[in-house]
């Protein structure tokens, strides 16, 4: 067996789990759930095996017997279990006993809440911290708490960050050879289409269609499209097209698979700012996902940008690195205990690309430039934000593809992707 190689989530599951009577790691399959939560347990119970569903619906008090701690692996194939965890915490169960992993329950399952019993936390697919391509020199709970300190130098440069968006953070796929990890890739997206949304209880009428879906959902990553837009671009040409009810459903049975990790849009926590747009921005769970959706190794991705010298926002390869970042940030962000989100007016004529709150409802303002250098024009947002909240915004960065972390003149951040980590 491959040697375990910690996670970021693993700091806060040292501080949590000791003292959670239950605790749920969510995520898309392939992220590593089961994997880290087999490093903190005594016995797992692996519900994907038909055996081991059948023995706790035989006998749920297997559950409270097993020596603790307990993974339950894979719960949605008997959502039932669910409740018994539930029961078992309201009787009183060990501090740590259970740790429960996989996804939503099915369409229809009725599952009570876990609200109080059961705390939930999401993983994702490898922030590049997690990648060890490079060793971060900024940390993003520093710079939440005021640091002031931007220093570090990477040989990391466009082409690796291009191979980072197509490699994934998959565990399991991003080590292998190029050719075996779109095989993978692409294997996953039809199992999502053929097996994971009718275990849903979303059965596909038009698995060409949902596919198609899916593609224009890729080609909006990064972006505020409406989804009736994403369904225009996915059914172009096509008469009798999907109703709207079923694209909700292809966006829930997504959600509930933990493939969406769309974006949500700042609600400013005081009155400083009006006429702000509500529509989140669209990601998948990883930029793999959407890079192969569209058909896009990492030289065709670095051939669309042949010839330029300043690489320009709008570019399919700027809306997947930043897909990259806002996948990075999201989990540094999740570990200091800030929420991500993203700024832009109702009219589009200002907008930030990400916006860590903190809990107090400070904010570290983010820009997302695919380029080795930053001008003026690039941070002029940035600028307009701090004028409108002023000590309310903590700090304002560049996360760019240079070579070096320093501040401008004008006090704004700039820092490689490379070099910022939790």
């Amino acid at each position: 067996m491959a040697e375990y190689c910690r996670r970021i989530i693993d700091t806060a599951l040292d501080e949590l789990q000791p003292h959670l009577r239950a605790l749920a790691i969510f995520g898309p399959k392939g992220v590593g759930k089961t994997a880290t939560a087999m490093q903190r347990v005594e016995s797992i119970i692996d519900l994907s095996l038909p055996a081991q569903r059948e023995l706790v619906m035989a006998d749920p008090e297997i559950l409270t017997r097993a020596p603790g701690p307990v993974l339950v692996d894979e719960w949605q194939r008997l959502p039932e279990v669910w409740d018994h965890i539930r029961h078992a915490v309201d009787a009183g169960s060990a501090p740590g006993r259970f740790i429960i992993a996989g996804n939503s329950a099915p369409r229809g399952a009725v599952v009570h809440s876990g609200a109080g019993r059961i705390v939930p936390m999401r993983m994702r697919p490898l922030s590049l911290a997690e990648r060890d391509v490079e060793t971060p020199t900024v940390s993003l709970a520093d710079l939440l708490e005021g640091s002031r300190s931007i220093t570090g130098t990477t040989a990391i440069r466009l082409p690796d960050y291009v191979e980072e968006i197509t490699s994934s953070g998959f565990p399991a796929i991003r080590g292998l050879p190029a050719r075996v990890r779109r095989a993978e890739l692409d294997a996953y997206l039809t199992n999502v289409v053929q097996r994971e949304f009718p275990e849903q209880g979303y059965p596909v009428r038009k698995p060409e269609v949902l596919r198609a879906w899916l593609a224009a959902y890729a080609a909006a990553t990064s972006t505020t499209t409406a989804y009736s837009k994403i369904l225009d671009a996915a059914t172009a040409g096509v008469p009798d097209k999907p109703a709207k009810a079923t694209t909700i459903a292809y966006r829930d049975a997504l959600s509930s698979l933990w493939l969406l990790d769309a974006i949500p849009a700042w609600i400013p926590s005081r009155n400083h700012l009006e006429r702000l747009g509500q529509a989140p921005k669209h990601q998948l769970a990883d930029p793999a996902l959407a890079a192969r959706l569209l058909g896009l190794d990492a030289p065709a991705l670095l051939r669309a940008e042949q010839g330029s010298t300043r690489l320009t926002e709008g570019t399919i390869l700027g809306a997947l690195f930043e897909h990259l970042v806002a996948l990075s940030v999201q989990t540094y962000a999740d570990a200091a205990e800030a929420h991500l989100a993203h700024l832009r007016s109702r009219n589009g004529d200002h907008e930030v690309d990400l916006v860590v709150q903190r809990s107090d409802g400070r904010v570290l303002a983010m820009e997302v430039k695919l380029a080795d250098r930053v001008s003026d024009e690039d941070v002029k947002h940035l600028h307009w934000l701090h004028d409108r909240i002023g000590d309310d915004l903590i700090d304002s960065v560049v996360v760019y593809t240079g070579e070096h972390a320093f501040r401008r003149a004008d006090g704004v951040a700039v820092i490689p992707l490379a070099l910022l980590g939790p």
